[in-house]
């Protein structure tokens, strides 16, 4: 680790700091409440330097569980959702608690996917959590998995914790978990190498994590997958075993401690980074080959003359999907025009739109500043194009 490495982490202020369900469990059931009496005593004490936290927390099934004496962890979506209503309350309770006892108070926060993606409700929680941080309080937050169905769950706290990155403009993520951190060979399976440092989240790096194929079942791929996404916000992140006494302390003073995943070159913007990852699109549009052309080699802005079939009803400030003849998605945008309108000037010059319409929301269907250029077909690990 490089000394500028070292003030990546010392210098953060604003900490999004992760816990998973393994590194939470206790060995009778339920959570350790050891662990998060200890995590409060080292919050609390960096606080007093000046560090804000905010806790991305699972756990809520597990309290479920002990509270109901069930052993087996829940198989269907109905028994997870009940298991997570009765332990989330014991889980903000054990929260309370700890911090309490520092003189430090939490506030509760429980997001869905489909909550942020509306920008304008992604504002809204973005000045929630700014308005607890000033206050002093500090943000625990969990998917609300007793009403969050499959279309719109983040799929696991990883992926929850790098949106929140954005969400509250953080300056480090740490994932802690029950592990050291990404290892050159899945421990499991014969000796490795712990990985101290990572530059890019290239194909090799993925496969140490165990592939991009199981992104969102939790595990080290989804916490690579998160810290892919996170550096593109221009912010690092640590993977690291949260069961090791000071560990948050060490990684905020520049020790060596788990693997520090290096932020991106280019930083993406707030506003394209949720266009990329915090939104679920409501529609597809797809463009012929001048389009892809025009969008991705001359960073234009998407023309009603180069789409080609609309699929989907919207409205207009949608996020939709573009993609290639053969469906391969090539970008992400917010569009100015509602899937009725665009269907009638589809193919059509811009000239044009008026005399369709009757009137003219705009020349362009998705501008240039409400797109995303994406490299990858999964929207779980494309690249963006920062430069775009």
């Amino acid at each position: 680790m490089t000394t500028e490495d070292r003030l990546l982490l010392t210098c953060g202020r604003k900490i999004i700091v992760k816990l998973g369900s393994m590194v939470l469990a206790a060995p009778g059931g339920g959570i350790d409440h050891n662990l998060i009496d200890r995590l409060a005593q080292e919050m609390a004490d960096l606080s007093r330097q000046g560090r804000v936290f905010v806790i991305v927390s699972s756990g809520a099934i597990l309290m479920g569980m002990q509270e109901m004496g069930r052993r087996q962890r829940p198989r269907t979506v109905q028994e997870k959702q009940a298991l997570a209503a009765i332990g989330q309350n014991r889980l903000m309770r054990a929260y309370m608690e700890s911090f309490s006892r520092h003189g430090i108070k939490v506030g509760q926060v429980l997001l869905t996917r489909e909550g942020l993606d509306n920008r304008a409700r992604f504002v809204m929680a973005r000045n929630t959590l700014e308005t607890l941080l000033h206050m002093g309080v500090i943000p625990v937050i969990n998917e609300n998995d007793t009403v969050a169905v499959d279309e719109i769950r983040f799929g696991d706290n990883d992926f929850l914790a790098s949106m929140v990155v954005n969400l509250a403009d953080a300056d480090l993520l740490i994932l802690l978990t029950n592990t050291r951190g990404l290892f050159s060979r899945d421990p499991r399976l014969g000796e490795g190498k712990l990985v101290e440092v990572v530059e890019d989240v290239d194909e090799t790096v993925l496969g140490m994590a165990g592939g991009a194929g199981v992104a969102g079942t939790g595990g080290m791929s989804s916490k690579v997958l998160a810290a892919k996404r996170v550096a593109h916000m221009g912010v690092p992140t640590v993977i690291a075993d949260g069961r090791t006494p000071g560990a948050i302390k060490s990684i905020l003073q520049g020790e060596p401690v788990g693997t520090l995943f290096l932020p991106s070159p280019e930083k993406l913007a707030s506003r394209k980074h949720w266009i990329a990852y915090s939104a679920n699109p409501k529609g597809t549009l797809v463009i012929d080959d001048g389009a892809v052309k025009a969008l991705t080699v001359g960073k234009k802005s998407l023309l009603p003359s180069g789409i080609l079939e609309v699929k989907g009803r919207f409205e207009n400030g949608a996020l939709v999907r573009c993609v290639n003849r053969e469906g391969r998605e090539i970008a992400r945008g917010v569009t100015e025009f509602s899937s009725g309108q665009i269907r009638m000037v589809r193919g059509r010059h811009s000239k044009d739109i008026e005399l369709i319409l009757g009137s003219c929301p705009g020349e362009e269907i998705i501008h240039r500043d409400d797109l995303v250029i994406l490299e990858g077909k999964d929207s779980r690990s494309f690249i963006p194009d920062p430069g775009f």
